[in-house]
């Protein structure tokens, strides 16, 4: 029963075809506007085709793959509670009110996609600058992905899931990454590492958390 393991990690994988490859995200993270992707004509042919290979060349090497599990979670004003861990985030707390459980979970698309912006950093800035958006929009949608199988679980089982909330947003330190790393096996399923920048190895992951309320 998907409520019943909650401190046993799953780990969850899936193909790339599974994976949607939304141009129009790839090209908000180049900065275009939405006014502008109204606007077909203003994304010059060259900039369409250039978005097309990187995308194709990018899903061709995509390994997604994640893990999460499940704790019972105690809130009182500020201070949350799970596992062995408490502290204090007014963000969170908010995002997480009339919650009984939390979901921590890690996602990563993968070091192929952090190799093809880096060769692509030493050859031409502007594939970099695409190959890079690409890499946000996959992972976004593989963490998407993840999320809808959890709260589809949840709903299962009697619960709803609130949005997603990653370290380092509104008032949660980056420095929590630590706790993710200790509860899950992030290195031993997935191979991530977590430097001490606080950044995740390979960069295109994503760590978060995810409330469940009864429904």
């Amino acid at each position: 029963m998907f409520l019943e393991s909650m401190q046993i990690a799953v780990h969850h994988r899936v193909s790339p075809d599974e994976l949607t490859s939304n141009k129009k995200e790839v090209l908000r993270y180049l900065g275009y506007s939405k006014k502008d992707l109204l606007e077909n004509e203003i994304i010059d042919f060259s900039t369409d085709r250039l978005v097309d290979s990187c995308m194709a060349e990018m899903k061709s090497v995509l390994k997604c793959q994640g893990v999460y599990s499940i704790f019972d979670l105690n809130i009182e004003g500020k201070k949350i509670s799970f596992a062995d861990i408490s502290f204090e985030s007014e963000s969170l707390s908010i995002n997480l009110k009339s919650c009984t459980k939390i979901v921590l979970l890690a996602a990563t698309i993968g070091p192929a996609a952090d190799f093809l912006i880096k060769k692509a950093t030493k050859l031409d800035t502007a594939k970099a600058a695409v190959m890079n958006s690409c890499g946000a929009m996959f992972i976004e949608e593989y963490v998407n992905l993840l999320n809808d199988k959890i709260s589809k679980d949840a709903f299962s089982q009697g619960f709803k899931s609130k949005p997603r909330f990653s370290p380092g947003y509104g008032d949660v330190p980056l420095s929590i990454q630590k706790e993710f790393f200790r509860l899950l096996p992030c290195t031993q399923r997935l191979g991530l590492t977590l430097m001490e920048s606080l950044i995740m190895a390979p960069e295109k992951s994503v760590t978060a958390f995810v409330g469940l309320k009864r429904n």
